[in-house]
């Protein structure tokens, strides 16, 4: 440890982390980056990335031998670290910012010598109702909890759905909102040149949950006159192989001209949001995955996209209903197609709404969030000078 530097380091774990993409890879990203911003000594436990280089942290990056899924072979491998630098958590904080490492510490937490100095959690939404569902996982889950310091949720749906299921959480449950990317760089809005085509786009894995199937659906609905002047974009990378080929045999049979973009780089995906005139992601309810928040609406907000969204999960947190997107009820597929088709046949609306979002995207602070969660760092020991 650097002379000086705080007496409890923070060890944040996760199994999502650069260079995986995603909301849960980009909230562990930049919490520990303000934490570090903050004072605070911070070392990143992460999923193995043979063959990448490395970004310029300004914090450590511990690579640990798992793939950075949520099997029981990560989840040991986590558990296996927990054991071997013991002495060494025992005097920190640990933070575990998705459910993996939860799973790990779980696994340990009824030895005392296991246990940190002081234990942080944050909750995405999905995991709760899989830890709640299993009745084992439940017990544990509601031990992990009473020995957790502090818990944090994204949005007022997801602390609502913690306090639902594990009533034990309440009383240490604070809100941490997500924010734009730190490398984030809000361009100023461009005179709109005329199109010949309007483009709505889609970021996000191929999932169902994230509804790319009711969106083309919805498109494919809409009067000829109207689909004629649109292109539906499709960012991301497959999380369901037979999913992603379903989206593509409905795409086929489609009017409409429809680009899979894979899953593009944040460089080039910024130059795509760039080209777009709607974004939409129709999330739903999928079992036990919901929509938790949805950092790419804040995205597309702040290059100054309208939005169009279900209703659904924390959702509506992100989107601001009438004034930086139009939200629809899920399962209505009359109602989301005329959402569509009033955006296409409103450039003003689109503009007003669009230009909203690029203020409601920058509302919130990563900093802020990790203040919140991590607290100021210990001030350094003062050492009396001789007389």
């Amino acid at each position: 440890m650097n002379p000086g530097a705080p007496a409890h380091p923070v060890f944040l774990l996760t199994h999502e982390f650069y260079p995986k993409r995603g909301g849960i890879a980009t909230f562990a990203e930049e919490m520990a980056r303000a934490a570090a911003g903050l004072g605070h000594e911070v070392e990143v436990w992460a999923q193995a990335a043979p063959g990448v280089a490395e970004k310029a942290w300004p914090f450590h990056v511990r690579r640990l031998p798992i793939r950075g899924s949520h099997g029981f072979a990560c989840v040991g491998q986590i558990a296996r670290e927990f054991v071997a630098r013991r002495r060494q958590l025992r005097h920190a904080t640990v933070y575990l910012a998705e459910p993996g490492p939860m799973l790990a510490m779980m696994l340990l937490q009824s030895f005392p010598t296991f246990r940190p100095r002081r234990l942080l959690l944050t909750f995405h939404g999905s995991e709760i109702l899989r830890f709640h569902h299993n009745p084992a996982v439940r017990l544990l889950t509601r031990g992990l909890i009473r020995h957790a310091s502090r818990i944090s949720t994204l949005t007022n749906f997801t602390q609502d759905l913690l306090g639902t299921r594990f009533p034990e959480a309440a009383s240490k449950t604070f809100l941490t909102p997500g924010a734009l990317r730190s490398d984030f760089i809000i361009r100023r809005a461009a005179p709109a040149a005329p199109k010949e085509k309007l483009v709505v786009l889609t970021v996000g894995r191929l999932h169902p949950r994230k509804g790319q199937l009711l969106t083309l659906q919805a498109l494919q609905a809409l009067p000829p006159a109207q689909r004629a002047r649109l292109e539906y974009w499709i960012a991301g990378g497959s999380g369901r192989a037979h999913y992603e080929q379903t989206l593509r045999d409905a795409a086929s049979r489609s009017d409409l001209a429809v680009k899979f973009l894979g899953n593009l780089p944040d460089d080039r995906l910024a130059a795509v949001y760039d080209q777009a005139d709607i974004f939409a992601m129709t999330s739903i309810d999928h079992g036990h995955s919901v929509e938790g928040f949805g950092l790419v609406y804040l995205e597309a907000s702040a290059h100054g996209l309208p939005v169009i969204a279900h209703r659904v999960g924390g959702v509506p947190e992100a989107v601001e209903d009438n004034v930086t997107g139009l939200l629809v009820p899920p399962h209505t597929p009359t109602q989301l197609t005329a959402a569509f088709a009033r955006l296409i046949a409103e450039p003003e609306l689109r503009r007003r709404l669009g230009g909203a979002g690029r203020t409601w995207a920058t509302r919130n602070s990563w900093a802020r969030s990790a203040e919140l969660l991590f607290g100021p760092p210990p001030a350094p020991a003062i050492t009396p000078s001789k007389p």
